[in-house]
This record gives structure tokens, sequence and C-alpha cells, in this order.
């Protein structure tokens, strides 16, 4: 099994490398976001290649990372990551509302979200969490607090992409984790709360061009 301890440079983000690959013939090593954020994994490839790869501690692969390229026969070896759909709470029908109207609504939604404790991205009108657990398990825990004039539902993670800066995609799909269920769900019936904490430390993204 060949294994990478290095990414040579992205596809995506580096003009220089785009043209290389541009005509290239591409295996590609497709990911979740959760193995994406680890340093160290194995994978099979599109092509059914079984491929090792250990970078260094507290680094991580992102989409578009070239491990391999033979120029003799223009292949390479590129991360693809499969980005998680993200929930959007839309406030704009709040926006206009009285100040302490927006106050009042805002603070309980942000009750909610603090309350799962999900990150959250806020834009314009809009707030960006990402899925941290089963969509249903998201959606109805919204639905349990029957926010007036405000809207969700989910969206594809490669559809929002281009709307966030660097630091706002890495916060919604870089910095969640699987091994971290966290749902509090409050019923009729009281209180059910189900944790398994394992903290995520900071990550450092390598590139070697």
């Amino acid at each position: 099994m060949k294994m990478y301890t290095e990414v040579l440079g992205n596809m995506l983000t580096n003009p220089v490398w785009s043209g290389k690959l541009k005509d290239a013939t591409i295996e590609y090593l497709e990911l979740d976001q959760w193995t994406a954020q680890k340093s160290r994994f194995i994978v099979k490839s599109n092509k059914g290649t079984e491929y090792g790869v250990a970078l260094k501690r507290h680094s991580q692969v992102e989409n578009g990372d070239i491990l391999e390229y033979d120029i003799t026969k223009n292949k390479a070896v590129v991360i693809r990551i499969e980005l998680k759909p993200v929930l959007i709470i839309n406030l704009e029908k709040i926006a206009g509302q009285k100040p302490e109207e927006i106050i009042r609504r805002s603070i309980e939604l942000g009750h909610a979200i603090g309350n799962q404790h999900w990150p959250a991205i806020v834009k314009g009108t809009k707030v960006y969490v990402p899925l941290t657990v089963d969509k249903k398990v998201m959606l109805s825990v919204m639905d349990t607090h029957h926010f007036e004039d405000i809207t969700y539902e989910f969206q594809p993670g490669q559809e929002i992409i281009p709307f966030l800066a660097p630091h706002e995609i890495r916060k919604l799909f870089g910095g969640a984790s699987q091994d971290i269920p966290h749902v509090h769900e409050t019923g009729h019936s009281g209180e059910i709360h189900h944790h398994e904490h394992n903290p995520v430390n900071g990550t450092i993204h390598h590139h070697y061009n």
C-alpha cells in the first residue's frame, strides 16, 4: 500500500497546479469531511486502490489537495471531500420588525442553538449551522421551538462554499467531529440529554508548492 506524507499543492486554489492537471488523468481519494479532519487514515480511491495518508500531527487535507503527480504519465492522485449539508436559518422576515422583537427572537434562537452546542456563522440575515447530528434530529430540535417568521432548511455544503470566507468554511466543515453527537431534546415528558465529548484540537494545514 502506498503511503503519502505530504501535500504537493491544491488543484482548486493554485492556478499553476490547475493548469498542470487540466488534461491529466486524476485518481480521486474520496473522503467524508470527518475523515478529512484526521492527519492519518487509509482510504480507497475511486479506482479501488487502497492508499494510506500520514501527515504531520495536527495537519489535515483539504478538497483538491494533490498527493501525487506523475509528469511522465500525466497522472495525479487528488483528495476529493464530500461536504455535508448545512442548516440555513433565514431571519429575513424578522429583520424589519421592531428592535425589541428582533432582540427577543434572536435571543430565543441563540439559546436554542447554543443549548445544542452547535457552532454557527451569521451572515446578513442568515445563520449557517453545520450538520453535527442526523438531519432529522436537527430539524426536530428546531421544530420543537415553533419559531415565528423564522424559516430553515438544509442545503448542500458545496452550494454555499462560494458565499463563505475561508475561516467560515473551516468553521462549518472542519470544526465538527463525527465523534461528538451532542443532543438536547425537550419534550412534554421532560428533557432528554445525550452527551459524548471528544475535544478536537486546532489544526494546521500544510501545503508544499
